[in-house]
Order: structure tokens, then sequence, then C-alpha cells
């Protein structure tokens, strides 16, 4: 491929503008679904699009005490590593024959850059409030990684292979395994997104912003941005490991899988008490781990 056609798909679709506009969209339903659930009509269509660019038209303050190049850098990460993995996934889904061997392990890092990216922003910002949201991000992120990685091992095998394209073409949801791992992936993107019951880093009730409180302008809706566009990236990831959409026939059933696991993290942070960190790190490496290795056991033979 030439590199205006590699920019395109980086810049527009399937990359950043596309996942961008996406994520506002479920940002939109999300919320739509949380005012239901308590009663209320709801924010209009174009309410998250207001609400994002409202960040770009603001004055951008940085902390006497902050390390400038690391701050203004921070968002910046996170946004490639979304943007990027956005243009993995989904050129996977158009053509499953296209990536290399691996590509998968590629993602799974990148998917980390976003919380790596709170983290330099929050220890970069000299503020005490945003290094122990930094802090807890950081124990988050080890928490969660784990039985992240132990859940996606179940479509690996399934699939025999670590590309990306293969696994578009196997359907594990089918298994008895398959239908756990999904469940333990769909809990820790929960804490990949920062959602109740695992919102710690930022806290409002607790540290006042935490991780991103001195953040503004355009840094900060570069964050809030990342944040929307993981809401499409991370559900179509899963997708695409463990429904096999481009599959014969899958479109529509990765279509049905990526609406239901979008409700499902909106009513799960909807009904969630918000959990201490050290709980949430006991969960995660506790019963959820446990859970998957189960799929694991499962997998290996035969179900």
């Amino acid at each position: 491929m030439t590199y205006p056609g590699i920019l395109i798909q980086a810049l527009v679709f399937p990359g950043l503008a596309f996942s961008a506009a996406a994520g506002l969209f479920l940002s939109w339903v999300d919320r739509k679904v949380t005012a239901r659930v308590q009663m209320r009509q709801g924010p209009p269509l174009l309410q998250p699009f207001y609400d994002v660019a409202k960040y770009f038209v603001k004055e951008t303050c940085i902390p006497s005490g902050a390390t400038p190049a690391v701050f203004w850098a921070a968002p910046l990460v996170g946004l490639a590593g979304a943007t990027t993995a956005s243009t993995m996934i989904g050129g996977s889904l158009l053509d499953p024959s296209r990536g290399y061997v691996g590509d998968l392990i590629v993602v799974i890092y990148l998917l980390v850059l976003p919380s790596l990216a709170v983290i330099l922003g929050a220890f970069s910002s000299g503020n005490p409030l945003a290094s122990l949201g930094g802090s807890r991000e950081m124990k988050l992120l080890l928490a969660y990684e784990l039985p992240f990685v132990l859940a996606l091992a179940v479509p690996i095998l399934n699939a025999g292979s670590i590309r990306l394209g293969d696994l578009a073409v196997t359907v594990t949801v089918a298994r008895p395994s398959g239908v756990l791992a999904l469940l333990v992936a769909l809990i820790c993107i929960q804490g990949k997104l920062g959602l109740v019951p695992f919102d710690l880093p930022e806290a409002e009730s607790e540290l006042t912003g935490g991780a991103l409180i001195e953040y503004s302008g355009a840094p900060m809706g570069i964050f809030r941005l990342t944040r929307t566009m993981l809401l499409y990236v991370l559900p179509l990831f899963l997708v695409s490991a463990f429904c096999g959409p481009a599959a014969a026939g899958g479109a529509l059933r990765g279509l049905i899988c990526l609406v239901l696991l979008v409700v499902s993290v909106t009513l799960i942070r909807n009904t969630a008490p918000r959990l201490r960190i050290d709980q949430a790190v006991k969960f995660f490496w506790g019963p959820v781990s446990v859970v998957a290795l189960a799929a694991l056991a499962l997998q290996a033979g035969g179900w």
C-alpha cells in the first residue's frame, strides 16, 4: 500500500476520524441509556461532540510545578495509541488477509498507551492529587492486564494464531470457554475505560478529577477524545477477537456483539458501586483471573 493510502487509513477510515465519530456516537448511546436507567430524558445526539469541541476553544493552563514537555506530550501519546490500534483492528476486519504474525500483540501494547499517558500526565503535573490519581491508574493497569491477556489467550488457542485477521474469521464465543473469556475481557475493558466501579484514578467525589486535575483546554480535550474513542475501539477489539465478524455471514453477528458489549459497559457503570484500589487489585488478580484460567482449561479440553 502506498504512503498516501496508509495516511488516509490512519487519519480518516478506519483510523482517527471514523473512530472519533463512532466513539462520540457510542458516548451518546451510553449517556442516553444512563438517562433512561435514571428516568431522565438524556442529552441530544450532538451533545458529546459539543462537550469535546468546547475544550479546544478554551485556554490551556500549565501549572508552575509541571514538566512542560511531558505534560504536553502525554495526551498525544494516548491519542496515537488509540488511533493506531483502531487502524489495525479495522484493517483486519476489512481485509483479514492483511496484517502480519504478531500484530495482535502489538495491538495489546498499543491499548496500554492511553493508560500510560494518564500516568505520565499525572506525574508531570506536579500536583499531589494528580500524583495520587496516577498511582491508582498504575496499580489498576497492573491489575487488569493479567486477566485481560489470559482471556485473549482463549481465542488465540482456538484460532491457532496471533494474527488479528485469523482471529477475525474464527468464532470463539460459540464455545463455553469463549463465553467465559469474553466476560473476563469485558470486565477488564471496564477498567481500561476508567468507568465505575473502576473509576479510581479520577474519582471526582474523592480526588476532584484526580490524574487529570491540572489539565485544561486542548490537552484535556485530547484526553477526553481518546477515552471516547476507546469506548468504540475496545469493544471492537473484543468483537474481532471473539465473534469472528469477518467470517462468512459474520458481519451481523459482529454488530450485535458490539452493541451488546457497549450496553453491558453502560449497565455495569450504572449498577456497580466504586471499589477501593486494594479491592480492585484483589478482584482482578483473584476471581477474575481464576475465571480466565478456567476458560483456558476449558479451551485446552476442547470446550
